[in-house]
């Protein structure tokens, strides 16, 4: 056997092995999708933000996708010196769906107002957040324990 069929044969054996280390598990990606959300919040980056959200979004209030994008648009509009501050409490992951629950707060300014618009300073608002895994992406298909009346 030749040196480039002992190279081959390796690498054949090995690639599956180095792919299932090196493949971020599914709680990494639900922990990089907050992350990144928050992130895209605080920048006022409605596309970044919604491409979190599932279409198929619904919750208790009746707030579906659309409803939510517009929500989002005109809410992030009049608010600037966004900050979000979360704790990841409890994960739960089965096949393609999981379940996450925050401790949330967000501050921002509207106008000459800063405040908390989410939570307050002594108690975070609890949030638990219902996805689902679509191709090889988690998105958020449903909230509960936040409204902010908007």
């Amino acid at each position: 056997m030749s040196k480039r069929s002992i190279v081959f044969l390796a690498l054949l054996i090995l690639a599956p092995v180095i792919i299932y280390f090196l493949w971020p598990s599914d709680e990494s990606r639900i922990k990089k999708l907050f992350r990144e959300g928050a992130k895209a919040v605080e920048e006022k980056k409605t596309e970044d933000v919604m491409s979190k959200i599932s279409f198929n979004y619904t919750d208790s209030h009746g707030i579906t996708y659309i409803i939510l994008k517009d929500v989002l648009t005109k809410t992030l509009s009049r608010m600037s010196n966004i900050k979000i501050e979360y704790e990841i409490t409890k994960m739960d992951i089965k096949d393609e769906k999981a379940s996450a629950e925050l401790d949330l707060r967000a501050i921002a300014t509207s106008g000459n107002d800063t405040g908390y618009f989410i939570g307050d300073a002594a108690k975070p608002a609890h949030v638990k957040f219902s996805l689902e895994k679509e191709r090889t992406k988690w998105l958020i298909t449903s909230t509960e324990g936040i409204y902010t009346g908007m």
